[in-house]
Protein backbone atom coordinates (compact mmCIF):
# COMPACT_ATOMS: atom_id res chain seq x y z
CA UNK A 1 0.00 0.00 0.00
CA UNK A 2 1.42 3.39 -0.77
CA UNK A 3 -0.30 5.45 1.34
CA UNK A 4 -2.52 5.81 3.84
CA UNK A 5 -5.60 7.59 4.75
CA UNK A 6 -7.19 8.74 8.41
CA UNK A 7 -10.83 11.07 8.18
CA UNK A 8 -10.33 12.63 11.14
CA UNK A 9 -12.47 15.43 12.76
CA UNK A 10 -11.95 18.54 10.75
CA UNK A 11 -9.23 16.98 8.34
CA UNK A 12 -7.97 14.04 6.07
CA UNK A 13 -4.58 12.88 7.31
CA UNK A 14 -2.77 11.14 4.07
CA UNK A 15 0.73 9.69 4.64
CA UNK A 16 2.42 8.43 2.21
CA UNK A 17 4.16 5.46 2.48
CA UNK A 18 6.62 5.15 -0.21
CA UNK A 19 10.54 6.40 0.28
CA UNK A 20 9.97 7.92 -3.25
CA UNK A 21 6.92 10.34 -4.59
CA UNK A 22 7.92 9.92 -8.15
CA UNK A 23 6.41 9.07 -11.25
CA UNK A 24 5.14 6.06 -10.15
CA UNK A 25 3.02 6.86 -7.35
CA UNK A 26 2.57 10.44 -8.10
CA UNK A 27 -0.28 9.85 -10.00
CA UNK A 28 -2.47 7.18 -7.67
CA UNK A 29 -1.69 9.84 -5.12
CA UNK A 30 -3.72 12.67 -7.23
CA UNK A 31 -6.22 9.94 -7.85
CA UNK A 32 -6.75 9.87 -4.13
CA UNK A 33 -6.86 13.56 -3.74
CA UNK A 34 -9.56 14.24 -6.00
CA UNK A 35 -11.49 11.75 -4.51
CA UNK A 36 -11.23 13.04 -0.99
CA UNK A 37 -11.61 16.29 -2.09
CA UNK A 38 -14.95 15.03 -3.89
CA UNK A 39 -16.22 13.07 -0.86
CA UNK A 40 -16.43 16.88 0.81
CA UNK A 41 -13.11 16.93 2.29
CA UNK A 42 -11.75 20.85 2.45
CA UNK A 43 -8.52 20.48 5.02
CA UNK A 44 -6.00 18.07 3.99
CA UNK A 45 -2.86 17.36 6.05
CA UNK A 46 -0.02 15.12 3.75
CA UNK A 47 2.78 13.95 5.76
CA UNK A 48 5.74 12.74 3.85
CA UNK A 49 8.26 12.01 6.95
CA UNK A 50 8.59 8.77 5.18
CA UNK A 51 9.51 9.77 2.03
CA UNK A 52 13.16 10.33 1.06
CA UNK A 53 12.58 11.89 -3.02
CA UNK A 54 10.16 13.53 -4.14
CA UNK A 55 10.48 14.85 -8.05
CA UNK A 56 8.29 17.32 -10.78
CA UNK A 57 5.37 14.77 -10.74
CA UNK A 58 5.27 14.64 -6.79
CA UNK A 59 5.85 18.30 -6.46
CA UNK A 60 2.63 18.08 -8.99
CA UNK A 61 0.63 15.88 -6.69
CA UNK A 62 1.53 18.42 -3.78
CA UNK A 63 0.13 21.40 -6.31
CA UNK A 64 -2.92 19.72 -7.02
CA UNK A 65 -3.84 19.18 -3.13
CA UNK A 66 -3.04 22.70 -2.56
CA UNK A 67 -5.55 23.50 -5.30
CA UNK A 68 -8.12 21.59 -4.46
CA UNK A 69 -8.12 22.54 -0.78
CA UNK A 70 -8.35 25.90 -1.84
CA UNK A 71 -11.35 25.58 -4.11
CA UNK A 72 -12.82 23.99 -1.23
CA UNK A 73 -12.19 27.44 0.79
CA UNK A 74 -10.48 24.99 2.95
CA UNK A 75 -6.59 24.36 3.93
CA UNK A 76 -3.53 22.30 2.99
CA UNK A 77 -1.04 21.55 5.13
CA UNK A 78 2.26 19.80 4.05
CA UNK A 79 4.19 18.31 6.94
CA UNK A 80 7.17 15.76 7.87
CA UNK A 81 9.37 16.83 5.05
CA UNK A 82 12.92 15.99 5.23
CA UNK A 83 15.88 17.80 3.69
CA UNK A 84 15.90 16.58 0.73
CA UNK A 85 12.10 17.24 -0.35
CA UNK A 86 12.48 20.57 1.73
CA UNK A 87 15.22 21.97 -0.47
CA UNK A 88 13.72 21.06 -3.59
CA UNK A 89 10.05 22.76 -2.50
CA UNK A 90 12.08 26.09 -1.43
CA UNK A 91 14.44 26.08 -4.68
CA UNK A 92 11.00 25.89 -6.40
CA UNK A 93 9.76 28.65 -4.24
CA UNK A 94 6.66 26.42 -3.30
CA UNK A 95 7.34 27.17 0.71
CA UNK A 96 5.93 30.77 0.32
CA UNK A 97 2.63 28.83 -1.40
CA UNK A 98 2.02 26.26 0.74
CA UNK A 99 1.36 25.90 4.43
CA UNK A 100 4.07 23.61 5.68
CA UNK A 101 4.69 22.38 9.43
CA UNK A 102 6.77 19.85 11.41
CA UNK A 103 4.55 17.79 12.43
CA UNK A 104 0.64 16.21 11.99
CA UNK A 105 -0.27 18.00 15.40
CA UNK A 106 1.06 21.60 14.25
CA UNK A 107 -0.85 20.87 10.92
CA UNK A 108 -4.14 19.72 12.24
CA UNK A 109 -3.28 23.30 15.02
CA UNK A 110 -2.88 25.36 12.16
CA UNK A 111 -6.12 23.68 10.38
CA UNK A 112 -8.40 24.57 13.55
CA UNK A 113 -6.77 27.89 14.18
CA UNK A 114 -7.95 28.76 10.29
CA UNK A 115 -11.28 27.04 10.92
Amino acid sequence: MEFKIDKLDNYTLIEVLEEKLDTHIAPTLKSELVLVSGNGEKNIVLNLEKVRYCDSSGLSAILVANRLCKNANGTFVLTGLNEAVERLITISQLDTVLNITNSVEEGADLIKSVD
